[in-house]
């Protein structure tokens, strides 16, 4: 990985799209940082498509669709994207619309609920994840989201666990998600951007900068030749094969900010912003 300092101005002059893993990226410890918050705002302002992707739940995605500076969020992990199309009428309020993974599976699924009840006998302290009853097609398992903070040793056997009883799961910074059906956050992303955006991934790949910190963010990673990370990302590398092209100095929602701050500033001084 190199430091985003490096990030060259010509990357930066091509980039159109702005997509980004919330937890530990946007936030610290939970929250939202100004610095973050900010960097969103600026992203918008500069006329840049931005989209957060994220393993929170269809409740959250509702929230951060309306109100915060953004074209679309996909969440759990890829199993729907919402987003605000504008007002038929003038002075008219924008129409949230959704579209969920053709290969979604509902989280009230009979071999979800075993999978789960299996995974949570794994270790005593495992838990479900407090925003549990507002997702819907994924079960969320927190060992690192609130106390006690279990070892990330035990989450990865969480993960294994639920992938050896014929689930798809991934380790984020706070949480275990699990589900069924072949998709990611990148299988969701690739489609949103296709059919909303008329995005061509062949020709079009390059315009796209991701940024991300754990391991469930690895499919973007993979995909995205100019895919970022914020600092505290070393915490996971030895999960991660394919790790991002570019690392911040600072971690979380700071690091986000550094990385906005000079892609914009890059743009800026090739005159696209």
């Amino acid at each position: 990985m190199l430091p985003i300092s490096q990030l060259d101005p010509h990357i930066a002059q091509g980039i159109r799209y702005v997509l980004m893993d919330i937890d530990d990226t946007l936030t610290q410890r939970g929250k939202l940082l100004d610095s973050s918050y900010t960097a969103l705002w600026r992203l918008h302002k500069a006329g840049l498509v931005v989209i957060p992707v994220t393993g929170r739940p269809a409740g959250w995605c509702d929230l951060i669709a309306r109100q915060w500076p953004v074209d679309a969020v996909i969440g759990e992990n890829g199993a729907l994207v919402f987003w605000e199309e504008p007002a038929t009428q003038p002075g008219g309020i924008p129409v949230l619309k959704q579209r969920f993974h053709p290969e979604a599976v509902r989280n009230n699924d009979g071999r979800l609920s075993l999978i789960q009840e299996r995974v949570l006998q794994l270790d005593s302290r495992l838990r479900l994840a407090k925003d549990q009853p507002y997702r819907l097609f994924d079960v969320a398992i927190d060992f690192a989201e609130e106390e006690p903070v279990l070892p990330l040793e035990l989450a990865v056997q969480a993960a294994d666990l639920a992938k050896s009883l014929g689930g798809r799961a991934k380790v984020s910074s706070i949480h275990v998600n699990v589900w069924m059906g072949t998709y990611d956050k990148l299988s969701m992303a690739e489609l949103f951007l296709r059919e909303q955006l008329r995005w061509d991934p062949m020709r079009e790949r390059h315009q796209v900068l991701f940024v991300g910190d754990s391991p469930n963010d690895e499919p973007m990673f993979a995909a995205f030749l100019h895919s970022c990370a914020v600092a505290n990302i070393t915490k996971y590398t030895h999960l991660i094969k394919q790790p991002p092209a570019y690392v911040s100095n600072a971690d979380c929602g700071d690091g986000f900010a550094e990385i906005v701050d000079r892609l914009l500033v890059l743009r800026s001084e090739q005159g696209t912003y």
